[in-house]
């Protein structure tokens, strides 16, 4: 948006309009026009709308141009007129369109900008558009903006933007420079998408399944006993009839690919590997239909297409749960071709026989597996459902499996009260990041935070009262940090922050500010307020104060200390290394602990 740098509303939407003269307003007219309907079909293009609904957005943009290109040839000669057409046309758009002169001023903006921001032109002009901006993507929008201006090229970015509940969404900013016939530009022309959706990550579903030894176990006797039923038949009818002989030949080789599948998912390490070989495994084990594959979300009320084969026509990438029967029952749901008993509505229009099979692990459903005839072959099958139903087995144990991996993870690193990382990590992480500091010649930095008085906390409010300081202690520091530094919870009401590349003076900078802004904060307990929380700091930087991890944290340790000693709500500096724990002075428990 002007690397949003357009933003604005335009106060008095009229007076700001008439401010330009009737000939340029007449060009700009035009010009922004024409761009917006082509940004308009590419916007969409991008969100991934279905082929149809684009086509329809491009003939609405070619009436549109039409339009305008009947009205140049009017008799429209009042700039007031000229002004509502164009408003009129720029406030139809779903997208925020902005316009701004050669020097990146703003100078228009629609009805869909005014609309998220809830704030005016002179509100937002200039460098106040900075505010809306995250701080962790504005130095990216400006970076983009400023080149573009310097080089006349146009540019794509992607940023959050504060809306007027105080929100924050990812939006797609684009602009292109409109240029004269010399070449010189005399216009920026942009739109901004909302992209919020593409930008949610999968929550991990939490679950319990059996140990994986056995279920590997109980998957590849089942397997292994109906390849051998499957090879006993082929040798009772190879000598009755060839033809079934080269079925059952075909069948036995499907069930080999299907081991090979169950063997190969066992050893994916993420959902997208999982995806890649059931989808690559699919054709050739299921030749002669096509097929999708479709996961349910985190609120598992909405069933989303994750890819399909041989192409699958579905009507739609989204559906609701209940608009699938198999997901309903928790069966295997056949739909023949023209039957319109039990129809699932996430196929609606499919004119074939399809088959859904749902997608369990452990009596939990992921998802369905959909499957259609074709005209070659029209029937399905039934003797194939238990290749059908076990391929679809071997999908959602590998999901369920690399789900649970994930969650395991994500517990052995993490602290449960906080969210933070817990003390396993700290020790991995401070190990590696010295390591890497050693190898780049840099500092490293390393602030020890102990809550003063933590045990009057608990002691006056309660222990519940003593964990909600715990939490908003962890949030503030959370909030106070840069993205590649590390916030630890040490133990009890210690924490350890990392710094990579911060020498001691930065460290000492880093942790007064954090000092500060834990003095700033109100924790309320049971609708009152717990009162003003400090924290002492001990502050120590690689290599200045210790050259290994355990030298390094026993003299932010004894940095701490005397903090804490001192009068508590300080930040010291530790004044040497720390070469022998034990000798160290009034060393704390958590110097002491590392080891």
């Amino acid at each position: 948006m002007a690397a949003v740098s357009g933003w604005a509303m335009v106060a008095g939407r009229a007076k700001s309009m008439t401010a330009l003269s009737g000939g340029y307003y007449y060009r700009l007219a035009g010009l922004s026009f024409a761009l917006a309907m082509l940004v308009l079909i590419a916007v969409l293009g991008f969100a991934g709308r279905a082929k149809q609904a684009y086509g329809r957005v491009r003939g609405a943009a070619s009436s549109l141009f039409d339009r305008f290109r009947a009205w140049r040839k009017g008799d429209r000669t009042t700039t007031r007129e000229r002004e509502l057409y164009f408003q009129t046309m720029a406030d139809a758009m779903p997208e925020i369109i902005w316009t701004a002169d050669p020097n990146g001023m703003d100078d228009f903006f629609n009805q869909r900008c005014f609309d998220y921001t809830g704030l005016t032109l002179e509100q937002l002009r200039g460098a106040s558009w900075h505010e809306i901006i995250h701080p962790d993507d504005l130095e990216g929008c400006l970076a983009k903006w400023t080149s573009a201006l310097q080089t006349g090229n146009p540019y794509d970015v992607e940023y959050r933007l504060r809306g007027k509940d105080g929100g924050f969404r990812w939006f797609l900013g684009r602009a292109n420079p409109v240029r004269d016939a010399k070449g010189e530009v005399v216009k920026w022309f942009g739109t901004c998408t909302d992209i919020e959706s593409q930008k949610q990550n999968q929550q991990v579903l939490e679950q319990q399944i059996l140990e994986r030894t056995t279920q590997l176990a109980d998957t590849n006797a089942l397997l292994q006993e109906e390849m051998l039923e499957k090879d006993f038949a082929r040798r009772e009818l190879d000598q009755q009839n060839e033809r079934m002989m080269e079925d059952l030949t075909k069948r036995s080789e499907r069930a080999t690919m299907l081991a090979k599948m169950g063997e190969l998912l066992q050893n994916c390490a993420s959902l997208e590997e999982v995806f890649a070989a059931a989808l690559g495994f699919a054709p050739r084990i299921f030749p002669v239909v096509r097929g999708a594959m479709a996961l349910l979300n985190a609120s598992r009320n909405l069933g989303e297409v994750i890819g399909s084969w041989a192409e699958c026509q579905l009507p739609v990438m989204e559906f609701e749960a209940t608009e699938c029967w198999a997901l309903r029952t928790g069966h295997p749901h056949l739909v023949a071709a023209g039957d319109l008993t039990a129809p699932c509505a996430h196929a609606a229009g499919v004119k074939h026989t399809y088959l859904c099979i749902p997608i369990l692990a452990q009596g939990e459903t992921l998802g369905i597996l959909h499957l259609q005839a074709t005209d070659d072959v029209p029937q399905m099958n039934a003797s194939e459902l238990s290749f059908k139903t076990t391929f679809a087995a071997q999908v959602g144990l590998s999901i369920a499996n690399i789900r649970l991996r994930e969650a395991l993870r994500t517990q052995s690193v993490r602290d449960a009260l906080t969210g933070l990382y817990n003390r396993r990590y700290l020790e991995e992480t401070l190990e590696r990041e010295m390591r890497r500091a050693a190898r780049a010649e840099q500092s490293l930095g390393i602030l020890m935070i102990d809550l003063d008085h933590f045990k009057n906390f608990n002691d006056t409010y309660g222990h519940d009262a003593g964990d909600a300081v715990l939490r908003e202690t962890g949030a503030s520091l959370t909030k106070g940090i840069r993205a590649e530094d590390f916030v630890c919870r040490f133990g009890g009401e210690e924490f350890v922050v990392i710094l990579p590349t911060a020498d001691p003076e930065t460290s000492r900078t880093r942790a007064e500010r954090l000092r500060t802004k834990m003095r700033e904060l109100t924790i309320m307990y049971q609708g009152k307020s717990l009162g003003m929380v400090t924290i002492s700091v001990g502050v120590a930087a690689f290599p200045a104060h210790g050259t290994s991890p355990k030298e390094l944290m026993a003299a932010a340790d004894a940095a701490l200390y005397e903090a804490k000693r001192g009068g508590r709500d300080k930040v010291v500096v530790a004044s040497a290394p720390v070469m022998d724990e034990a000798a160290m002075p009034g060393a704390g428990k958590s110097g002491a602990s590392w080891n």
